[in-house]
């Protein structure tokens, strides 16, 4: 146990799906997962470790922002021995070919956070996802007739900002913006632990087009497929 985390060290499988809404935990554990097992409720974090396909998998929330997934990811790798996870969740489009349901597999997350500095004294603003995961997610996506966006993202601290996105597009290549990747990512890179993100575009900065909250929680069936699938 941890502070945050109830779970026995053996009810955490060795890869973890991380989407940061624990109601969009509970319906993957409850869709896809047979002889599933509730594991965490700490602060309502739901985590539901189950198998797919035979495989031993927990989907486990990660609440929003890089200090709540910082949280979860560190002790999930350092206390209970996970080797791999890998985020689900939403993000917004900075680019204009990028549609609404789109998916993008994330290959470095940009950040001005001062995660990494404050974990491991790190100066780096860009991290990388592991590219054995990615090319996992790669076969799965070819094998299952997926397209997805490879490419940055954003990681942004605030939700609400004025800063000029076009200069992070040209200056970093990034495609969309979310919240948890550079927090994972530096985890990840510290603990000597592998992580990536699957990420489906829930709303558009440049078109204003967005999802509803239901929607966001229950129709991004692609991307959460695409993880499962990857996973050995």
């Amino acid at each position: 146990m941890t502070p945050h985390i109830e779970a026995k060290k053996e009810d955490i499988a060795k890869i973890v799906l991380m989407p940061g809404d624990p109601l969009r935990c509970r319906m993957i554990a409850e869709k896809y997962l047979t002889d599933i097992k509730l594991v965490n409720t700490i602060r309502n974090q739901y985590a539901y470790t189950g198998y797919y396909k035979g495989k031993r998998v927990t989907i486990f929330s990660s609440g929003m922002g890089c200090p709540s997934m910082g949280i979860y990811s560190y002790e999930l790798f350092k206390f209970y021995e996970v080797e791999e996870i890998i985020r689900v969740g939403s993000c917004g489009a900075l680019v204009e070919d990028l549609k609404l349901y789109d998916v993008v597999v994330v290959e470095n997350s940009y950040s001005l956070s001062n995660y990494l500095y404050e974990l491991e004294g790190g100066l780096t603003r860009l991290l990388p996802s592991s590219e054995e995961l990615n090319s996992r997610i790669y076969n799965a996506a070819k094998k299952m007739g997926i397209s997805y966006r490879f490419g940055n993202v954003h990681c942004a601290d605030a939700f609400y900002n004025e800063l000029n996105s076009e200069s992070i597009v040209k200056d970093f290549n990034c495609l969309a913006v979310e919240m948890e990747t550079f927090a994972l990512f530096s985890n990840a890179s510290t603990l000597g632990k592998k992580a990536s993100a699957i990420l489906t575009v829930s709303d558009h900065l440049i078109t204003h087009e967005k999802t509803t909250p239901e929607e966001r929680q229950n129709s991004f069936n692609t991307m959460i497929e695409l993880a499962l699938e990857s996973i050995e």
